[in-house]
């Protein structure tokens, strides 16, 4: 790609913390949560990230453990030896793993286990289990002119020589081809895996494990460079706030709207409070199909 670099770079250093004259651009560590924290409220991220004492946060939320408890399902799926790679072992694993924070009792905990349990069946029945990935959980990372970026990709895949990077999805909300396409995440993965791998990667998927659609995107060498551009003014941006929030608060405005009530540290921020009513932490999930 024509923004990455293969000489040796300077030592990382905290974000926002500007080079000296004449010195080396020093580069901006950073995941892709990191970078769309900032853009979906850099009040939240300065609460998230700069922050200390961090602010309490609000209670867990439901769907944030059953993505959870999946996630660890199918990566421990892919671990256990081939024949024991079988649907009703995903469906054990997802037990094993369940976590019911967030939910509303035991009750509603229970009935989404029950679901999530089929889920995870279902998705692994269509699964090879001879299909060896290249990396399950795997860490990725990659360095260009402004970035050191690192991230974990769910799934990487290597098919008939192609690299894909796979993202398994848990929300209600039914995902588009625009959802693959757009992904700042899913790009960044597929930069960081082909540097990691020193091969190409421009495929990425969504796996929507309610409906078992899976969104293909396939990324060409200028789009990857646009999403790696748009990263890189993401973090220069939040370098140019600065570390110190009291040197200038208004440096980390809120950006209210309908996704405040979802907000963890929505108790401390008045205009949040304004913009939206909280919402419980099992709003997200409701009550399973059939229920």
């Amino acid at each position: 790609m024509g923004g990455m670099t293969t000489t040796a770079e300077p030592a990382t250093v905290e974000p926002g913390v500007l080079p000296l004259e004449g010195l080396p651009r020093r580069l901006f560590s950073c995941t892709p949560s990191r970078l769309t924290s900032w853009v979906d409220c850099p009040r939240s991220y300065r609460m998230r990230y700069l922050d200390r004492p961090r602010p309490q946060e609000g209670p867990p939320w439901a769907h944030n453990s059953l993505g959870a408890s999946v996630h660890n399902a199918l990566a421990g799926w892919w671990r256990l030896p081939l024949q024991r790679r079988t649907p009703a072992s995903a469906g054990q694993l997802l037990d094993a793993a369940w976590s019911s924070e967030g939910f509303r009792d035991e009750a509603q905990s229970e009935a989404w286990r029950a679901e999530s349990h089929d889920m995870v069946e279902r998705y692994v029945a269509d699964l090879d289990p001879h299909d060896e990935p290249l990396g399950v959980e795997r860490t990725v990372a990659a360095r260009t002119d402004r970035l050191a970026l690192s991230g974990r990709v769910d799934r990487l895949d290597d098919r008939d020589g192609e690299l894909v990077v796979v993202d398994y999805k848990t929300g209600r909300r039914p995902l588009t081809i625009d959802d693959a396409r757009g992904s700042l995440a899913l790009a960044l993965y597929a930069t960081a895996a082909s540097r990691t791998l020193r091969r190409p990667c421009t495929k990425v998927e969504l796996h929507h494990l309610p409906t078992g659609d899976v969104l293909e995107w396939e990324h060409t060498e200028e789009s990857l460079e646009r999403q790696v551009r748009r990263s890189e003014a993401i973090a220069d941006e939040i370098v140019g706030a600065g570390t110190d929030p009291a040197a200038d608060p208004d440096a980390f405005p809120a950006r209210p709207g309908g996704q405040c009530g979802w907000c963890s540290f929505r108790a401390h921020c008045p205009e949040g409070q304004q913009a939206a009513p909280a919402r419980d932490p099992w709003a997200a999930l409701g009550e399973p199909p059939g229920h």
